[in-house]
């Protein structure tokens, strides 16, 4: 390959984004699943306390119940063990946060562990890939729990009580499994299926494509992540890979796609009838089982220390700032720094716009729900559920759209513990989320990601080494089919997250200029190599022989 100069194509310091912050996007597919789960997992305990009249325990039961929210994405095989963790990683952010608050009464000590805390549920979320919503709400249950009254001897009853609920969450999230035990697998496989219909659609042609592409790879990825994420064998599971097998030849030859055939498969995995047949040639589809021993699917993880620090940072300062103005409740100023923080300073801005918007609009809604709210318990309980139900049907069109309901769900969260005045806590909400958002944004910009470059040059290595061990198979006589399907998936691999590093790199604040003719060099050389070795398993329909390999792996 030709050496290509690190051309600037983007001026250091990049342009923030404004057009488009609120624009809203489709809702997610099973937008339903997390809103009824949460529902369901706060309602029995949040009524039950309140008929035994203990509704200052409320908050504790719904710490537990908001772990319904995580791993919905995942098979049930493996999201019993993750969604384990995610409850116990809540038990543990709980316990030091009502520790540290029956130990101490300083709000600056206070603030500063729950920054502390704030950085490590990032890095631990980011680390994991644990999925929507992230560190959030963790960080919204061991902050609020900082400034809740507490005493010592209170802790082991409060963390009972979340344990509990988090066990009834915990079961509400596997309960689907009994009617529909693919359902994940099924989803992400179709996901996969359409995402390279689109592509295909495109023909490849054009850097406009570009974006359509690396969704494509990004949807396959994931599926491979979803089918691979357990060792449990099946029929059904088996008939998947093949499935997504489709999907990824389709991206790497999209002129040769048959797209009407891949959006039929597409809409045949939904329910719970028979998986259809693929079509693959014997050999390949032999092939197919045995990638789940070879695990391929590599993890592509953003670098975490600079997110962590900025975490760190942006949640303490945002919490003094807050204390110095004579907030009651720094810890929603903690809260919002800590959900601004994105892979890219861009998507960052991107979020603090977001969440000012849907705060100030969540304040109005609360100011007019609240007289309803306070009729009596059950109708403080209801209220809550409408919002946690409204927040998760909403949140996946535009964060802000979702923040509409998440804050007076928050500000009624309060109640519980007593009547609170609207006025004050609606101009504490908006002081607070003002200030979280503008230090906490000033703490990204100060922590730039220098390793941001870096990644983009590590994944162009990664993706020449990956093509050209799949060129030199393509050029021996008989590579093997096994040795050959492992050189297409690594290459797949390696291209999907060299464009995840180029546009993780190209949101970055006062970044080195990129090399992005070399990114393109090698994303274009690749898919070609891909349409080679996928039409060298037989994947493809052949071509003049005298030059389908010679074009399709030159570099």
């Amino acid at each position: 390959m030709r050496a290509a100069t690190h051309t600037p194509t983007t001026p250091p310091a990049r342009r923030l984004p404004l057009a488009g912050v609120l624009r809203l996007g489709r809702p997610s597919e099973i937008w339903f699943k997390p809103a009824l789960s949460v529902v369901a997992a706060i309602a029995p305990p949040a009524l039950t306390l309140q008929v035994l009249g203990r509704r200052d325990l409320v908050m504790y039961a719904m710490a537990g119940s908001l772990c319904a929210l995580y791993t919905h994405h995942r098979p049930y095989a493996a999201r019993a063990g993750v969604l384990l963790r995610v409850v116990l990683g809540m038990l543990g952010g709980l316990a030091v946060a009502l520790v540290a608050a029956s130990l101490r009464d300083s709000a600056v000590v206070l603030v500063t562990v729950g920054a502390l805390l704030a950085a490590v549920q990032k890095a631990l979320c980011d680390a994991t890939r644990i999925g929507p919503p992230g560190n959030v709400v963790l960080t919204f249950v061991s902050s609020a729990a900082l400034f809740a009254p507490q005493m010592i001897g209170q802790v082991p009853g409060h963390l009972a009580l979340a344990a509990g609920t988090g066990a009834w969450a915990w079961l509400v999230c596997m309960a689907p499994a009994l009617v529909r035990p693919h359902g994940p697998e099924r989803r992400a496989t179709a996901a996969a299926l359409r995402a390279a219909a689109r592509y295909a659609d495109t023909g490849g042609a054009g850097e406009g494509h570009t974006g359509v592409r690396a969704a494509g790879y990004a949807a396959v990825q994931a599926a491979w992540h979803s089918l691979l994420s357990t060792r449990a064998p099946s029929r059904t599971r088996w008939a998947l890979e093949r499935l997504v097998v489709r999907a990824e030849v389709a991206l790497a030859a999209p002129t040769e796609a048959d797209t009407v055939r891949l959006r039929a498969w597409a809409g045949s995995l939904r329910g719970t009838g028979p998986v259809p047949e693929a079509g693959l040639p014997h050999a390949a589809a032999d092939e197919v089982p045995g990638l789940a021993a070879a695990r391929p699917f590599r993890a592509r993880l953003a670098p975490l220390t600079p997110l962590a620090v900025r975490t760190a940072l942006g949640c303490a300062l945002a919490g003094y700032v807050s204390l110095g103005v004579g907030i009651g409740r720094p810890y929603w100023a903690l809260v919002t720094a800590a959900s601004l923080y994105q892979a890219t300073i861009a998507l960052t801005w991107s979020r603090a716009v977001q969440r000012v918007v849907g705060n100030v609009v969540g304040v109005l809604v609360f100011l007019a729900v609240v007289p309803v709210a306070h009729r009596g318990p059950v109708a403080l309980v209801l209220c809550c559920l409408a919002f946690s139900f409204g927040a998760e049907v909403l949140i996946s069109r535009n964060y802000w759209l979702g923040s509409v309901c998440v804050t007076p769900m928050a500000l009624l969260i309060t109640e519980f513990a007593g009547h609170q005045e609207p006025g004050a806590l609606m101009t504490e909400r908006v002081v607070d989320t003002v200030v979280g958002a503008l230090v906490g944004f000033v703490a990204a910009v100060a922590v730039t990601n220098r390793r941001a470059g870096d990644r983009v040059e590590r994944a162009l290595a990664a993706a020449d080494r990956a093509r050209e061990h799949a060129a030199r198979l393509l050029a021996e006589p008989d590579p093997g089919t096994a040795a050959l399907e492992s050189a297409r998936r690594g290459l797949a691999g390696a291209l999907a997250d060299l464009r995840a590093a180029a546009d993780a790199a190209a949101g970055e604040w006062w970044q080195r200029a990129l090399p992005q003719e070399r990114v393109v060099l090698v994303e274009q050389s690749g898919h070609r190599t891909l349409a080679a070795t996928a039409r060298r398993q037989g994947l493809l329909p052949d071509r003049d022989p005298a030059t389908t390999e010679t074009e399709d792996a030159r570099p």
